[in-house]
């Protein structure tokens, strides 16, 4: 088994699973758990400036070897993994030579990972996969892009003939739950541009992710007795299924795909005098993100004036948003890496992503910071599993980048 592989599973036995409400940051103390062996592990490299901060963050930094002034070069990840599912115990498996037949993830629970579900399996016949035991994610988000990267400053450290500027590293918490960028720092940071490393079959290169919102709602109801109720009871659960019947029934995770948005009802908690609702506002284009959440709003004035002033509370809260306008002011962080790719008979995916990651919030705090491949998919599902071969593949891509960095320099003299 290759050094890369091992520091995958050696990351994914670690929980660093987020939570939502908790107050604190990071929102789990395990989380540090991961930064802590990250530490030590970059320390023992011999990357002196490595370090985590209060907030569970880790940065570090390997100093140039060329003797060039070129652009500082930076890669990021993040540790925690969703709260969607189980992520303590897992159960890696590797699956060599894949056949390309139907996958038996927990012979005792019957539980299959289908061709017919999941028809993109057909692509890794012949190549080794690692997967989870049907009961927990795997991790591979985004412990695949920890492991790529570590793997890149262990290359880094030891092979000192590969000429580089200076490159800078990061690890952050709580991107799972939407606040991994609240106490990053660009200046511990302090780099040119960057990648985040975060999920993606081979080849694929995002920047063109959902604008992301949160709407809490809460209904308020009138309690009385179910005997005497005529004209006095709002059942608050009733008129949160009224709301939901409201938003476009095609308009959820199920009906959309590529660049369409939708409205997702995440959570959902109460009794006649109060429910709790928790929706995900997605969209790529921001006019449509916004005209999602003012539909909510219409919807909540409606109710409240059918029920009475205060029955829907609304409650939003922007998370990130699209990067695409802002990367494309800056084509040399997308040539380059169309350039290195072909370099290494990678096939360049260019498509939209239909989620948020790291880089797009980074990207708004004024660092260029687009998303490339490190071989998962499935994720936030049991069905989560990397491609050992396309991991090994983001490795080598991150080699070439450091690489580059000398060219971009020369070409700047």
């Amino acid at each position: 088994m290759n050094r890369l592989i091992e520091r995958f599973l050696r990351y994914v036995a670690i929980d660093t699973q987020s939570q939502y409400g908790t107050g604190t940051f990071p929102s789990t103390e395990k989380q540090k758990n991961l930064g802590n062996l990250l530490v030590q592990e970059l320390l023992e490299m011999g990357v002196s400036e490595a370090a985590m901060d209060e907030y569970g963050t880790v940065y570090a930094s390997i100093p140039s070897n060329s003797g060039e002034d070129i652009p500082v070069i930076g890669f990021t990840a993040h540790m925690d993994t969703a709260p969607d599912l189980p992520g303590c115990n897992i159960k890696p498996r590797i699956i060599e030579n894949y056949d390309g037949t139907d996958i038996v993830l927990n012979e005792e629970k019957n539980i299959i990972f289908s061709v017919e579900k999941f028809p993109r399996l057909k692509v890794y016949q012949g190549k080794d996969l690692i997967v989870g035991d049907g009961t927990t994610l795997l991790g591979a988000d985004d412990k695949s892009g920890v492991a790529v990267i570590m793997e890149l400053a262990a290359t880094l450290t030891e092979n000192p003939q590969i000429l580089h500027g200076d490159v800078k590293l990061c690890f952050t918490c709580d991107e799972e739950i939407g606040n991994s960028t609240k106490y990053f720092d660009l200046e511990k940071f302090n780099c040119d541009f960057a990648y985040s490393m975060d999920g993606g079959e081979l080849g694929e290169f995002y920047y063109d992710n959902f604008n992301c919102g949160i709407a809490l709602v809460t209904v308020n109801g009138k309690v009385a007795h179910t005997g005497y109720a005529w004209h006095r009871m709002v059942n608050s659960m009733e008129v949160a299924m009224e709301l939901h019947r409201l938003l476009d029934p095609l308009a959820v995770p199920a009906g959309t795909r590529d660049r369409e948005g939708f409205t997702h009802l995440a959570e959902l908690k109460g009794d006649v005098g109060a429910t709790h609702m928790r929706y995900l506002v997605r969209d790529h284009e921001f006019s449509l993100f916004e005209k999602k959440k003012e539909d909510l709003r219409r919807i909540a004035e409606f109710l409240n004036g059918k029920y009475g002033g205060g029955t829907v509370v609304l409650e939003f809260e922007d998370v990130m948003y699209n990067m695409r306008d802002k990367i494309l002011k800056m084509p040399f962080i997308i040539e380059n890496v169309v350039k290195c790719m072909e370099e290494l008979g990678i096939e360049p995916v260019i498509i939209p992503v239909r989620g948020g990651v790291d880089g797009a919030e980074i990207t708004f705090k004024g660092l260029p910071c687009p998303n490339l491949f490190t071989g998962g998919d499935n994720c936030h599902t049991i069905y989560e599993y990397t491609c050992i071969q396309s991991m090994e593949q983001s490795y080598k891509l991150l080699v070439k980048l450091c690489e580059s960095c000398l060219s971009v320099g020369q070409n700047q003299e």
